[in-house]
């Protein structure tokens, strides 16, 4: 990578709106296709390995450009037709074959572990991309910005990839269907009460997000508005002719967010009607889940990626668990039914206070959940005299904590697997890892189809 960075600085400047024939070589770590101009790397998004196209230019950079497809030449014939035509994040790969998208979360491993070099990587087992037999309507919750369009309409939808432009999106083929439906019929209700929708320019105005969860398993859904003010116009005809319209519709909130930033969530929630959680189940396992509890957004997917948690853990009767940045307690009590001991941590307290309540709606008594950071509580309670036999750990993008690596590598549980959602950080953190472990297998699998996101876990045995 350095090499063609130092090839591209010699490269031509290009101008936005330049077009130019382009053979696309491969696929970046986010879906794009690469291409070469004149020594210069260009990224473009929709564009497939093997294609020639004609490239416009977008923006240009002094080692790198970006560029959109203005034509194809040649098209690849692993390229299929794209259910949603629309300019957002989440359908990175929506035109690749899902064949070739399984190959690909694949490979971008084995480039994040080529980059890294942990000790040994080249005899790494990687195994086949676990994917989905329809990977659509899978996603259980969405996060959708409401706005008015230059027609007064009340829209939802997300952000045009790279710009605060909103997409309307009346269908997307990757959420479940009844998410879909709340999301219209609250569109259509918010414009008939004539309920105020923010202005992100002029900061007025009230309700600024939808967020939607549904259980698949329990068919209960959960609706969250997002507002910019307390107040909520002409709430109750509007909620009784919503939960007449969505019977599912169990748990309706509101989150109140008055500042101007890129975050969703407020600090305050309050409940409108109906409870404030819903359930959700994995195999056997119930989940009360707040309105902010994290949850992974493809329960099939979950489960299948937790059993192979549990096989490759292979815990035996009577051993002890840490469930490691264990949010709603999910791995560790779908894992830990007959360990002797369960123990989680995670930082955030409202995950935490899930956690308990779900190991008391699971009737389990051997469990133990504590708020604070891994790399701290672990040593606490290694003082106190509890060394767990196998450690799972499920990081979020960023990957291990330098400190609690220092840790594991001191502790050295006997078992341990590592459930990651970063290649990057995966292959960085097994480069301290394989000082003492070494690396049985990993297991892709695919959590989110038609995007480029990589998932796997990681089976590791001591030394």
């Amino acid at each position: 990578m350095q090499y063609e960075k130092n090839r591209s600085v010699k490269g031509v400047a290009l101008t936005s709106g330049q077009r130019f024939p382009l053979t696309i070589k491969r696929l970046g770590i986010n879906g794009e296709g690469i291409g070469y101009f004149k020594h210069k790397v260009v990224f473009v998004p929709n564009a497939l390995p093997a294609e020639v196209i004609v490239a416009e230019v977008v923006r240009d950079n002094p080692h790198y450009a970006t560029a959109k497809v203005h034509k194809i030449r040649e098209k690849s014939p692993h390229r299929v037709a794209k259910r949603d035509d629309y300019d957002v994040g989440g359908i990175e790969l929506e035109q690749l074959a899902y064949e070739k998208q399984l190959e690909f979360k694949r490979d971008i491993i084995m480039q994040s572990l080529e980059k890294f070099k942990p000790r040994g990587y080249r005899h790494f087992i990687l195994k086949q991309t676990l994917g989905m037999k329809v990977p659509y309507e899978y996603r259980n919750k969405a996060q959708f910005q409401v706005r008015q369009n230059e027609r007064g309409e009340v829209v939802a939808g997300l952000y045009k990839r790279g710009t605060h432009e909103l997409v309307a999106l009346p269908t997307f083929s990757t959420q479940r269907p009844l998410t879909m439906k709340i999301m219209r019929i609250v569109c259509s209700l918010l414009q008939k009460y004539e309920v105020p929708i923010y202005n992100e320019q002029q900061n007025s105005g009230i309700v600024k997000t939808l967020v939607v969860r549904e259980s698949v398993a329990t068919g209960q859904a959960q609706l969250v508005f997002v507002t910019n003010s307390p107040k909520f116009p002409h709430k109750k005809p509007l909620l009784a002719e919503l939960q007449q319209a969505v019977p599912q519709l169990s748990s309706v909130m509101q989150n109140i967010n008055m500042n101007q930033d890129a975050l969703i969530w407020g600090a305050e929630t309050n409940l409108l009607a109906g409870q404030d959680f819903i359930v959700d189940q994995l195999g056997t396992v119930k989940f009360k889940l707040s309105a902010r509890a994290f949850f992974q957004l493809n329960p099939s997917q979950t489960e299948v990626m937790y059993r192979k948690v549990e096989e490759a853990l292979a815990l035996e009767k009577g051993e002890t668990l840490i469930d490691a940045y264990c949010g709603v307690g999910t791995i560790g009590l779908f894992v830990g039914q007959h360990a002797s001991e369960v123990r989680g941590m995670d930082i955030t307290p409202a995950a935490i206070t899930d956690a308990r309540a779900n190991a008391q709606l699971n009737k389990r008594t051997n469990t133990r959940y504590e708020c604070g950071k891994a790399e701290e509580v672990i040593p606490q309670w290694i003082k106190e005299g509890f060394v767990a036999d196998a450690l799972v750990v499920d990081p979020p993008r960023t990957g291990l904590d330098s400190e609690l690596l220092k840790t594991i590598i001191t502790v050295r549980p006997r078992k341990f697997v590592y459930v990651s959602c970063n290649p990057a950080t995966l292959a960085r953190d097994l480069k301290e890892l394989v000082k003492v472990y070494q690396v049985e297998y990993i297991q892709p699998i695919d959590m989110f189809p038609q995007t480029a996101r990589s998932e796997a876990i990681v089976k590791l045995t001591l030394r």
